[in-house]
């Protein structure tokens, strides 16, 4: 496979952005009769409504994307839930927000007890990890539009008005630090299913199955930031590294650059799909977190407390950068 990789397996991220940029052309458009409740957070991880004087309410909506596809293959639906959990309550987080609750949504072709049973049980462990209740959802048996499963929700979380954490007070000097994915997480994998198409699920060559490797849960960081955002420690940024890799930093601010000169170390799951599919490094940095999956913007008098405060929750959190004055440029040394 060459550069474009991930287009020739059937996504395209520019599409995408230009698609997103057509439904927000719509949406902003729209004239309810009365003033807007919609805090301005243009291009963040989840949005936010001013609900009172000094209350907001944070929405997200996210999927397990075609992670789900893997599940269907090994027959294996009790650990996605956490993974649609994570990817829900993650973005929350990052704008400061503590997750309350969360809807799953299932779309299949026929409803089974035994898959939906399983489903379930990945959804109450993220949802245990997370803190949060889940109160409802949806299945819907919808055999002309899919035909397989697909696993979706929207989480809601609530935060202070005047404790938003929407990255407008990071500045150059600023440390950054990164808590570590536990493999793919959830996203990447139209690319990762293609280039490992012909690989085994059996396959040990990293050590324990490969459909075990790709199945693992995506970590969930609510906790460990909840806590470092009630500590005395100055958070300045919050990300959710997920698809398009560092580039999620950007979402941030984009009137400073972002440095990474000491990366935390990466999992042999994306060698082996680097080596497998001749994808260059600057693509698979661009596709996957290569390990990265959260990182925390702090000042860096604060650094050596968050980092341990962190550490305590994710083990080989560390720092790994820091900010720079090169305006919207993300690199790494």
């Amino acid at each position: 496979m060459t550069q474009d990789a991930y287009t020739k397996a059937g996504v395209s991220q520019a599409d995408a952005d230009a698609s997103v940029a057509a439904l927000v052309a719509c949406l902003t458009a729209i004239e309810t009769g009365k003033p807007s409740r919609v805090w301005p957070l243009p291009g963040h991880y989840a949005s936010v409504l001013r609900i009172g004087e000094n209350q907001g309410i944070a929405f997200g909506t996210d999927g397990v994307g075609t992670k789900m596809v893997v599940a269907e293959e090994l027959g294996r639906f009790e650990t996605i839930g956490i993974d649609l959990v994570a990817m829900n309550v993650n973005d929350l987080i990052c704008v400061g927000a503590e997750p309350i609750a969360l809807l799953d949504f299932i779309l299949c072709r026929e409803a089974t007890p035994e898959i939906c049973g399983q489903i379930g049980e990945g959804l109450r462990a993220g949802a245990e990890q997370a803190g949060v209740e889940i109160p409802g959802g949806e299945i819907a048996q919808v055999g002309d539009v899919v035909h397989g499963w697909e696993l979706g929700g929207s989480a809601i979380g609530l935060v202070a008005l005047d404790q938003i954490v929407a990255g407008d007070r990071i500045e150059p000097g600023d440390v950054l630090i990164g808590m570590p994915s536990s493999g793919l997480h959830s996203n990447g994998y139209t690319l990762a299913r293609k280039v490992l198409a012909d690989v085994p699920w059996e396959d040990d060559r990293l050590g324990r199955p490969l459909g075990d490797v790709v199945l693992e849960p995506t970590t969930v960081y609510v906790r460990a930031v909840l806590e470092l955002l009630a500590s005395d420690a100055d958070v300045r940024g919050l990300a959710h590294i997920t698809g398009d890799g560092l580039n999620n930093l950007s979402r941030l601010s984009d009137s400073v650059g972002y440095e990474l000169s000491d990366p935390l170390a990466v999992p042999p799951i994306f060698g082996l799909i680097s080596e497998l599919g001749g994808i260059s490094d600057s693509e698979m940095h661009e596709v996957f977190n290569m390990g990265l999956g959260f990182v925390c913007v702090v000042s860096a008098d604060d650094a050596d407390a968050a980092v341990e405060l962190l550490t305590s929750h994710h083990p080989g959190t560390r720092v790994i950068g820091a900010v720079t004055d090169q305006a919207g440029e993300v690199n790494r040394v």
